[in-house]
């Protein structure tokens, strides 16, 4: 009599093959998605008994799934210009948390909610390493990344500041040429710093100019007059116009009117110990001016790095505020799938493990980009017709064990 079981299973393994194939199909344009693939085995066999060579002879009982299988290589990049878009290229998933849950996903098509934290589509909270004062520390837990627009930038006091400039060569004793250079005390307050030079004329060892540096009195606690002089000294130049007097100026003030100080140096040469200052034919002039201070800022945007850091662009200047954290599994095959392009993992994937990009085994970002899904349509459409076929062919065992079956019941007739 004719085994119905047989063909039943070869119709439930082809349906399982067409679910899942049109699962992918209909995955098609999702970001981060990866492609799966049923792989089918044969079932237990039954002994009928053996032939005259000792050869066993068993009749099949049908198929199963044996496995469905994920695709996890890399999809194409594209670039979408939005700064909370993030793609992954090489190995790797986004760390994301729901409450307690710890989720593992390819789809960084990430938004910030109203506190400013980078959640997913579904709200998932996306997992990095914290910054502190620009400083990223990996050694600790993870912590959802926050990073709320309008968030204030501390202020930094000036320490250093230079001026490079050329003195007059043709200047006449008494003549004066005036800068100024703005620096910054620790509470972000902004003093306009004036240098004034005056030309003291020749010496038997070359030319000289003196300086002032003064502030206006107002921004000095108990001031008196217009400005107050913090500095004076003076400059001297060789006979090709180079300054000979390259020791650095220290700058102080004890006590400002904000209640801050000030406390830093005037550096009179570059990093090659060139003097900055020169004395040559020509106009006195001031060529450029800078210093390392800057008042409080508000973040405005931010981009994330290949490495994952992200770094902030404030107003007055630029920050590193976090680096976003990659995990990786021993046996990706092991992950279970939970929808909203997330995994989980199991005992079966074994442990995250969780680093930085481009660090280890872990692949690399790209801000302003996403991840498109790896299904081939192409691909696709072919094991469509495969798997459409084999569900026909079953379909037709199943009929014609029917016909069978009833040619059977017709002989007691």
């Amino acid at each position: 009599m004719p085994n119905f079981s047989i063909p039943l299973s070869g119709l439930n393994a082809s349906d399982t093959a067409l679910a899942t194939i049109s699962n992918n199909l209909a995955n098609l344009n999702t970001t981060g998605y990866k492609d799966t693939t049923v792989n089918f085995q044969d079932m237990f066999y039954n002994l009928l008994g053996s032939n005259g060579s000792g050869d066993q002879l068993q009749v099949g009982s049908g198929t199963s799934v044996a496995s469905i299988n994920t695709n996890f290589s890399g999809g194409s990049v594209q670039s979408t210009g939005v700064d909370t878009d993030v793609a992954i290229t090489g190995n790797g998933f986004f760390v994301v948390q729901n409450g307690s849950n710890t989720y593992y996903t390819r789809a960084g098509d990430f938004t910030q909610d109203s506190n400013g934290y980078l959640v997913t589509a579904d709200g998932y909270q996306v997992m990095g390493y914290p910054a502190t004062n620009g400083v990223v520390n990996t050694n600790g837990g993870l912590t959802p990344i926050q990073l709320p627009i309008g968030m204030t930038s501390p202020p930094s006091a000036t320490t250093d500041f230079s001026i490079q400039a050329n003195l007059s060569a043709n200047a006449t004793v008494g003549d004066s040429y005036n800068t100024s250079v703005t620096v910054y005390d620790s509470l972000g307050t902004a003093h306009v710093l004036n240098v004034d030079f005056t030309y003291t004329g020749l010496t038997a060892s070359g030319s000289g100019w003196s300086y002032t540096a003064t502030l206006p009195s107002s921004d000095i606690k108990n001031g008196v007059g217009t400005s107050t002089t913090v500095a004076t000294g003076n400059l001297t130049f060789d006979s090709s116009g180079n300054l000979t007097s390259t020791t650095p100026v220290a700058l102080s003030v004890a006590s400002l009117a904000d209640g801050s100080s000030l406390a830093l140096n005037w550096n009179l040469t570059n990093a090659s110990g060139q003097g900055l200052i020169t004395q040559v034919s020509g106009a006195s002039a001031t060529n450029s001016i800078s210093q390392n201070g800057n008042t409080s800022g508000t973040l405005t945007g931010f981009s994330i790095g290949s490495d994952g850091t992200i770094t902030g662009a404030f107003t007055n200047g630029s920050q590193i505020l976090g680096q976003v954290a990659l995990a990786n599994f021993a046996n990706l095959q092991g992950l279970t799938k939970q929808g909203d392009s997330n995994f989980a993992a199991t005992i079966s994937s074994g442990s995250a493990v969780i680093g930085t990009p481009g660090t280890s085994s872990l692949g690399t970002l790209t801000g302003g980009s996403l991840e498109l899904s790896n299904v081939d349509m192409s691909t696709e459409f072919s094991n469509l017709i495969i798997a459409e076929r084999g569900f026909q062919a079953n379909a037709k065992s199943v009929t014609t064990f029917d016909q069978i079956a009833q040619d059977t019941i017709n002989l007691i007739r």
